[in-house]
Parts: structure tokens; sequence; C-alpha cells
């Protein structure tokens, strides 16, 4: 993959959702994209998501906020009439108590997503502060397989063709490490021929010529639940693919970021290679909190270095959504 990666899924993840933001799409194009990592539903977890977007609606989905929207959020906003309107009549029955609309609508107020007021008889009136964009053209499914061998495969199969059926997806890759062979390993197994196939050589980081793309996708239907579709793609927006600022431990003196092309990526330099997602953490054997000298107004970021790569990954990502929404 590139020196310092090992053996890792995770660091080969994290190249290949920064190659999408650089250059995605891989066959028709530049198109305007979110891409996060790590997201699905219960049945379900893909390792990359892309979404196309609508540039101009992007921006008014912006306008809402840089948090995902969850489910009662999404009910509240979507459903805000242009006029003061009581609850009740403005939404539909959820199924489930009306207290817990109600406290949606109150937490949708305090976001500014929505204005509330107290209406005749005290009844709670909301209305929209603007309409809620259909902002996602497509969403695309990416499974990360850097090492995958005819086993691998075979077992991947089962997953690729419920992301195929789903009814989730526009379209289903695969991406996997370069192997220099003349037929790529993963066309030789049972593998969904709708499903794409890109190969990737990141032996010198990531650049937007990283990918070759050694089989197309057949595009999908994409007829599930519009709802769910929605869902993840709020997820996804609120995310992002640097989420592993938040989950990491970048205030260990060990952490440190190191750049493989045009992506950062991170690297511990305790045990000389990208950490896992799952062994960064304050339980890890080499974990040595920064010391407090480092927080103090003699180091040249306040706060320390911890709490500059994250102010730094938090830039990137807001600046990636800036870029789509131009």
């Amino acid at each position: 993959m590139f020196p310092g990666a090992g053996d890792s899924e995770f660091a080969f993840e994290l190249l290949v959702c920064r190659w999408a933001e650089l250059a995605w799409h891989p066959a028709d194009g530049d198109r305007p994209a979110v891409v996060a990592r790590q997201l699905g539903t219960r049945e379900r977890r893909w390792d990359t998501v892309v979404l196309e977007v609508d540039p101009t609606a992007f921006a008014t989905r912006r306008a809402f906020g840089e948090r995902g929207l969850d489910s009662d959020l999404l009910r509240v906003v979507r459903g805000a009439p242009a006029e003061w309107a009581w609850y009740r009549d403005a939404l539909d029955d959820p199924g489930f108590p009306w207290r817990y609309v109600r406290e949606a609508i109150h937490r949708a107020a305090a976001l500014e997503v929505i204005e509330k007021r107290s209406g005749a008889n005290g009844r709670i009136e909301f209305r929209r502060v603007r309409e809620y964009p259909d902002w996602v053209e497509r969403v695309i499914a990416i499974e990360n397989k850097p090492d995958l061998d005819a086993s691998a495969a075979r077992a991947l199969a089962d997953q690729l063709r419920h992301d195929v059926e789903a009814g989730l997806a526009d379209e289903v890759w695969v991406a996997t490490g370069a192997t220099g062979e003349r037929v790529s390993p993963a066309l030789l197994e049972d593998m969904p021929v709708e499903v794409g196939v890109l190969e990737f050589d990141f032996a010198d980081g990531v650049d937007a010529d990283a990918a070759e793309v050694v089989w197309h996708p057949t595009a999908l239907a994409a007829d599930g639940d519009p709802r769910r579709r929605l869902l993840l793609a709020e997820r996804a927006y609120g995310k992002g693919w640097r989420s592993f600022r938040e989950t990491m431990r970048p205030d260990c003196r060990h952490f440190e970021l190191r750049r493989e092309g045009r992506a950062l990526v991170p690297h511990c330099a305790a045990k000389g290679r990208v950490p896992t997602a799952a062994e960064c953490k304050g339980s890890c054997a080499e974990f040595s909190p920064e010391p407090p000298q480092w927080r103090t107004n003699d180091w040249p970021i306040e706060g320390g270095p911890g709490k500059g790569i994250r102010a730094l990954l938090e830039r990137r990502r807001e600046r990636e959504r800036e870029r789509v929404g131009e």
C-alpha cells in the first residue's frame, strides 16, 4: 500500500475516501460529491459512501447546519409548513406518541432549523425557516478490500448481492489493491456482475490517478425506501470520513498525521505504522497523554498538538463541504 500502512484495511479505507474527494466519478467525469465511511443500516455497513449531490441544493442543505439530521428532526424539518400551524395539523400521524414529536420540535427550534411559538390555547405552532432541499442525486456504496484473494472474494459475494438488491445504492463498487496481474483477481470469482471494480496503487500515496476501473458497474434501480436513503445521506453529511478525529486519540504523544500524496493519515510513532481505529484508544499499552506543558502558551498550537490535529481535520472537512457547494 505505502510504507507505514502495515496490513491495515483502515489505512486503505482512508486513502480511498480521500481519492473519492479528489476524483469522483472514476468513469464518468467530475461530479460534486460528499464522502463518508462506515455507514449503513442494521443489515449492512458500507466501508465508503459517496453522495453525488446537486451543488445548489447542497448549499441550501448546508444552511440547516453542519450536523446530520436524525429521523425525528427530518420529520419536523421536511414537514414544517410555510405558515404557522399547529404541529398535529401540519404533520402526519407518526405512529407513536406525539410527545416525541413535540420533543423533536423543541430540538429543531433550538438548532434554528424551524421556528416555533405558543399559539391559541397554548398549542405548539411551528413553521419552516426554509424549504428542505432535494440535495442527494445518487448514493454509491464502496466495499474496500486491499487484498482481495479468492477466499475473500467468495465471502464478499453474498454481501455485494445484498447491496445490489437492497435498493438503497445507485452503484456498488469493490475497491482493491493493484496486483499487476493482467486480469484482476476480483473478476475471476463469483462476484455480482452489477458491481464495479476499482484497483488502486497507493505506493506513492493518494492522487487523482491512483485508481483504474477494471469493471464498470451497472446502474441500479435504487427503488428502496427513500426515507432510509435520506437518513443515510444525512448521517454521511454529518459524519464525513475524517471522523477518526473523534474516535482516536490525537492527544497521545505518539499520534501524528503524515502526508501520503494528497492525503493526511494517522500514524503511531510508537508502533511505526497507521494504527487501527480499534487500537488507538486510551486503553492502548503505548498510550501516553501529552505532557501538560504542551498545552500551555509555550507550545505553538493553543491547547497542544492533539487539539491542533482535531481542528485541522475539521477545517479540511469544512473546506470540502464548501468546495462541493460552490
